[in-house]
């Protein structure tokens, strides 16, 4: 019987997630070995998704962090979706346990304005 287990978690933006493809594509590339079907498609994925490079998803993010309203699930959610009204971000904290205020709102929105 194989057993796994979860050794460590840790959320990852999609940028970062184009990032690291990026490396096994062009390790795999220097190595001349195929990429499988499944690579290409996250890679393909990530690179129609991703709209800030990895430096900059990292830099929004610690912005983000900063604020008392965004933990590190939220955080991350907005890198990737970079909500342009309330509209959008609500729908971030839908499932959450707690909801912004609309100064916590504008305060997230203007930071995310930032990088857009």
């Amino acid at each position: 019987m194989i057993v796994k287990e979860k050794l460590d978690e840790e959320y990852v933006t999609v940028a970062e997630v184009k990032e690291i493809l990026n490396d096994i594509a062009d390790e795999r590339a220097e190595q001349d070995r195929e990429m499988a079907f499944e690579l290409r498609r996250s890679l393909d994925h990530a690179n129609e998704f991703a709209v800030l490079e990895a430096d900059e998803a990292q830099e929004l993010l610690d912005e983000l962090l900063e604020l008392e309203a965004v933990d590190d699930f939220v955080a991350h959610k907005i890198v990737d979706l970079l909500p342009r009204n309330r509209d959008e971000l609500r729908s971030v904290y839908a499932k959450e346990r707690y909801t912004v205020d609309s100064d916590e709102m504008d305060e997230i929105l203007n930071i995310v304005a930032k990088y857009r």
